[in-house]
């Protein structure tokens, strides 16, 4: 059963819905699930008609990620499904526009993955002066949290998530945990429409960390969720540190909130490297 004193929402990071049925009966509950063509690829389904040389067609694929959604979607009828678009470094707004439309079709509990580009910016702007529900991804910098919350201004909470990716953050030295913290501390001047979900967790402490901040959501792998569960849930004691390790901090910046999105330095390696990781992953399912 949910922890009565867990204010955070708990998502499973994923692309089976075997493992969504799993956490549940594990949990108890979840809160929603987040997707990207990356897990897709890893699908059992997929990785078996891969391995038997079968490749899909562009229109198969959509058609195997969209039946895939729905079934994720009816065994959490009452949470968010982030469904991403498809998008590399060239893509353009209107590009990704006209695929979220048609993802938001797919399932009434949608959240559409847009990346924190300038064009990923451009076409969520639009997308929520559409009445689309928008989760920003590889986010990896206060600044590019700041721009999320500038280009959806006016909009309800619970209807913008920015997703800041912190396990990729550690993997080149930095403490990604820092990030989180310091959007949260930006956010609170600002009008609380943007909810920050944590994201690239990769190990119970991530998790932990993320839940004494007070993220809103925290979004975690089958393994991280299996083992919360199996250690019965626990939540972070008030004595609770994160060791960072290693890890260089990443210092706190103060950001004006009411600038134009586009006055953001958004620009991050990490970001264009995660675009092409995941645009790579989707395109190693298509037929040439």
């Amino acid at each position: 059963m949910k922890p009565k004193d867990l204010k955070t929402k708990i998502f499973l990071d994923g692309g089976d819905p075997d493992e969504t049925r799993k956490i549940i009966g594990l949990l108890g509950f979840l809160d929603g699930q987040t997707t990207n063509p990356t897990l897709i690829s890893k699908n059992p389904k997929a990785r078996q008609r891969l391995e038997k040389g079968e490749k899909f067609s562009g229109e198969e694929i959509i058609g195997f990620y969209r039946e895939t959604v729905k079934e994720i979607s009816k065994l959490i009828p009452q949470g968010s499904i982030s469904v991403e678009v498809y998008s590399d470094l060239s893509t353009l707004a209107e590009a990704m526009l006209k695929q979220a439309k048609e993802m938001f079709s797919w399932i009434p509990n949608a959240h559409i993955k847009f990346p924190v580009s300038r064009e990923g910016l451009k076409a969520a702007e639009q997308a929520v002066k559409s009445g689309l529900r928008v989760n920003l991804t590889l986010c990896f910098t206060q600044e590019q949290a700041a721009a999320v919350y500038a280009a959806t201004k006016g909009v309800k909470r619970g209807d913008v998530f920015v997703s800041p990716f912190v396990g990729r953050l550690d993997d080149r030295g930095e403490n990604g945990m820092d990030v989180i913290s310091h959007i949260l501390k930006m956010y609170q001047k600002g009008d609380g429409h943007v909810m920050v979900l944590t994201a690239s967790v990769r190990k119970m402490d991530h998790f932990l960390y993320a839940l004494k901040l007070g993220s809103d959501i925290i979004t975690a792998p089958f393994n991280v969720l299996k083992e919360w569960g199996e250690k019965g849930l626990p939540l972070p004691k008030g004595d609770y540190v994160y060791d960072s390790g290693n890890l260089k901090g990443i210092p706190f910046k103060e950001i004006d909130l009411t600038k134009k999105w586009e006055t953001y330095d958004i620009r991050h390696e990490l970001t264009d490297k995660g675009m092409e990781r995941f645009s790579a992953d989707w395109n190693a399912l298509i037929k040439a």
